[in-house]
């Protein structure tokens, strides 16, 4: 251990630390400044950097001790940095966010650039920004926002952006300027998910009730992945709605994609195909269902595997059945589910939870046409005329119809 004194965002800070501990590990394990993020630890994508005496280091190949007496700037510790300010500002409207992991590295990289480069170009720009790695955003947004950061300051020039430039340019620290009070970082709002979560319960208010239209709308669970709440009404009485509801079997014929292969009690293993745009899987596996008769609620808690993207997928479906009139019932559904492996990046899109609530609602068309099939009909199967573009092509005109105002979903 060796005794390691070096300020951070402003804030003189002392301890104890092994030579091995990383300056990324010591910020986020000691310090808690999460927002310095590790991804490669091998220096290459950058999303670790920070200023180390106002110069952009990575902070995951750098070790805390050989930092003794330093000047440490992490996301958290711009707040009073004009040229930061900008460029969040930038990055917002330039859309450069996207899942948000490269940020703070890139921005830390953008200051750099504004810095030591007032009069650089888009190739220039974008040269300087090859040392980190975006998977997000295509980088048209990034290096869109860096140059207008440097036009605004040749537009309006700012006296403490000159100062930073002269102290760049002869090879001293080019801070942020001193605080006179701790304040609160306060990271970027989150526009586009609070219009979007707007939106989604704008329709569910709008639904019109009997039309047996699915309703709802998606939350994420913490730690347990993303949850989908949406239902359908169904003309015929509960009690007959749930006994139906009870059959495994008959439950996955209504269900687009949906295969049981075989079935012990309550335990049964088959399979579910999906194929929406530019996912194509179809997930084995296995599921147990566990029934409320008294409260005609039920949960299918299963797991299953993609062969051929090696994802994962693990969910519960609860489902539960209410009487609204004697000859009407609504089925309330609530999906909870969670995706590992290369098909991962699309279960949270708002686009897929549409997808979802869009086959819920097929569903209970399905049930309703089976529920109204005589006993012993060999009429063929509601999922037969199951057709995925159709579902991808309809989910889309929804979106863009609540783009351009439509208000409510189909």
């Amino acid at each position: 251990m060796s005794q390691l004194n070096i300020e951070v965002n402003g804030r003189k800070v002392s301890r104890e630390v092994l030579a091995r501990t990383h300056l990324g590990d010591f910020l986020r394990d000691d310090l808690r400044l999460t927002g310095t993020n590790l991804s490669c630890e091998h220096g290459v994508c950058g999303a670790c950097t920070v200023l180390v005496d106002g110069k952009p280091v990575r902070s995951c190949i750098t070790f805390a001790a050989a930092c003794e007496g330093r000047q440490i700037t992490t996301i958290e510790g711009y707040d009073t940095d004009p040229i930061m300010l900008k460029l969040r500002d930038a990055f917002n409207t330039n859309h450069a966010l996207q899942c948000g992991f490269c940020t703070p590295g890139m921005l830390a990289t953008s200051r750099d650039i504004v810095l030591r480069l007032p009069d650089a170009d888009e190739e220039r720009v974008r040269i300087e920004l090859s040392g980190n790695i975006c998977r997000c955003t295509g980088y048209q947004g990034i290096t869109a926002s860096v140059l207008s950061v440097l036009k605004h300051f040749r537009d309006e020039p700012n006296e403490q952006v000159d100062a930073m430039r002269r102290a760049a340019a002869e090879g001293k620290a080019a801070l942020p300027p001193e605080t006179d009070a701790p304040k609160t970082f306060s990271g970027f709002e989150a526009k586009s998910i609070q219009r979007e979560a707007k939106a989604v319960t704008n329709g569910a208010d709008a639904a019109p009730a009997g039309s047996g239209a699915a309703s709802g709308a998606a939350t994420s669970a913490p730690g347990k992945g993303t949850s989908v709440k949406s239902g359908f009404n169904v003309d015929f009485p509960a009690v007959k709605v749930w006994e139906f509801m009870s059959d495994l079997k008959a439950v996955a014929a209504c269900l687009p994609g949906a295969v049981i292969e075989s079935q012990e009690g309550n335990e049964v293993k088959g399979r579910i195909a999906i194929k929406f745009g530019p996912m194509n899987a179809a997930f084995k596996g296995a599921a147990t269902l566990e029934r409320d008769e008294a409260d005609m609620s039920a949960v299918l808690r299963g797991a299953g595997q993609d062969s051929l993207s090696q994802s994962r997928a693990k969910g519960d479906v609860g489902y539960r059945v209410t009487s609204v009139a004697d000859d009407r019932a609504r089925v309330d559904v609530d999906l909870l589910y969670s995706l590992q492996g290369p098909l991962a990046q699309f279960s949270r899109s708002g686009l897929v939870q549409d997808f979802v609530k869009r086959m819920i609602a097929d569903f209970g068309r399905n049930v309703s046409l089976r529920l109204s099939q005589p006993e012993g009909s060999d009429a063929p199967l509601p999922q037969a005329e199951f057709s995925p573009f159709k579902m991808f092509m309809g989910v889309l005109w929804a979106r863009i119809k609540r783009l351009f105002g439509g208000g409510k979903e189909e």
